[in-house]
């Protein structure tokens, strides 16, 4: 009895809603990420076998009709590998890793300066330097886990975005750092990724906010938008999977899973994907509803799942997020409400460089004590603009970047 009260209500939905296929559009792969734990005497060996595994994943991935856009390193924490090094030591070493990094084309992450609250703050010091004086490595710290919000990293990493937001050239260094809460390790996507195993690992991230669009462009039916994208994200999600674990079998990899977290990029918007469900602007009532739609589809995707696997939401990331935030209707407490549903937490969003330590830590710790209260990732990559203020227009220059007119401080 209790199985026929089930089948009744799906056989009702089936023969009622109109029948929809699933999108035609195909995501991209944004990133390969493979897992190395470092050593410093033979991290040149490392790094060509872990390029020889992306490579091969890349083509497999490549011949089964992905597009792969990066491939990615990610190592431990990166004080763990400086130990017995000093300041002068430590800085050499990663500027031959990043000119490694730009050589052979991966993205690399070195991994938090602080993953608790008693750890050195002076790591974070030096990550600030290392990000300064680089242009390919990414960092984070961790301010928030399990046993609570770290406040002494919350104000280590509000400094360093203070930091970095006046020392590199248009304030861009934040683009490579991020304050991190509950994040797993072995997360794909940058800048918050990290590892603690033994290496010889990987994971997927996706790019499939197209995919999102294309389906919500078809019905504002929210059942059949939920099974149909539940059906679209699904059917690519596993033929993902299924290249990776040709990949284990080739390569002898461990296969980590996939990050499903739809990620826009400029055009291939998200913003535009949900305000074709709504019908009214990103920020508008309705908003919320569909980012947890998104996020729960994705929760119920049949595969090994890893990172966030949630709504991404990063304002200058995506085309229209960024017009709707100069717009001002888009707001950072807007973006905290939504990350109660969605994935990410504040990514990419831009300040005017007038803000202060203290008000960057305030920041950073609502995004953290969210974390904590909702036990979910969450993660904080704020853009600080020095010298420029509210009504100002940004003026980075990342292939993974657009421009916005920065708000004024809340």
């Amino acid at each position: 009895m209790k199985n026929a009260k089930g089948i009744l209500p799906a056989l009702l939905l089936a023969l009622l809603l109109p029948a929809f296929a699933p999108a035609t559009e195909k995501p991209k792969v944004r990133a390969i990420t493979a897992f190395v734990r470092l050593e410093r005497a033979r991290y040149q060996a490392q790094v060509r076998d872990a390029l020889g595994f992306l490579r091969a994943a890349k083509a497999a991935y490549q011949r089964a009709g992905y597009e792969v856009e990066t491939i990615r390193i990610s190592t431990q924490p990166f004080p763990e590998y400086i130990r017995g090094l000093d300041d002068q030591e430590t800085m050499a070493f990663f500027r031959a890793y990043d000119k490694l990094a730009e050589k052979e084309g991966f993205d690399a992450a070195i991994g938090p300066a602080m993953l608790s609250d008693v750890e050195d703050p002076r790591h974070v010091e030096l990550l600030a330097e290392i990000l300064r004086s680089t242009s390919i490595l990414n960092g984070s710290v961790v301010v928030a886990g399990e046993d609570g919000v770290h406040w002494n990293s919350v104000r280590a990493a509000a400094k360093l975005m203070k930091f970095l937001s006046e020392r590199t050239p248009r304030s861009q260094g934040n683009f490579r750092f991020a304050a991190t809460a509950l994040l797993p390790t072995d997360t794909p996507f940058y800048p918050g990724s990290y590892h603690t195993g033994e290496g010889r690992q990987f994971a997927v991230a996706l790019e499939s906010a197209n995919v999102v669009g294309e389906v919500f462009s078809l019905t504002r039916n929210l059942a059949v938008v939920r099974e149909t994208l539940q059906s679209s994200l699904g059917q690519h999600a596993t033929a993902i999977e299924r290249v990776a674990r040709q990949v284990v079998i080739e390569t002898g990899w461990e296969y980590l899973g996939i990050d499903l977290s739809p990620a826009p990029l400029k055009d291939v918007s998200i913003g535009a994907a949900i305000e074709k469900l709504t019908g009214a602007q990103f920020g508008s009532s309705g908003t919320l509803s569909a980012a947890a739609i998104i996020t729960d589809v994705l929760k119920e995707i049949p595969v090994k799942q890893a990172g966030y696997s949630g709504l991404m939401v990063p304002v200058l990331e995506d085309a229209v997020l960024a017009r709707r935030w100069s717009e001002g209707a888009l707001t950072l407490d807007a973006l905290l409400s939504y990350s109660a549903v969605c994935g990410t937490g504040l990514d990419t969003v831009p300040l005017p460089g007038e803000v202060t330590e203290q008000q960057l830590a305030r920041i950073i710790g609502d995004m953290a004590t969210l974390a904590v209260k909702l036990q979910k990732p969450l993660s904080a990559r704020l853009l600080p603009v020095a010298g420029k203020k509210a009504g100002d227009r940004t003026e980075f220059d990342d292939p993974f970047l657009v421009n916005a007119v920065l708000q004024p401080l809340p």
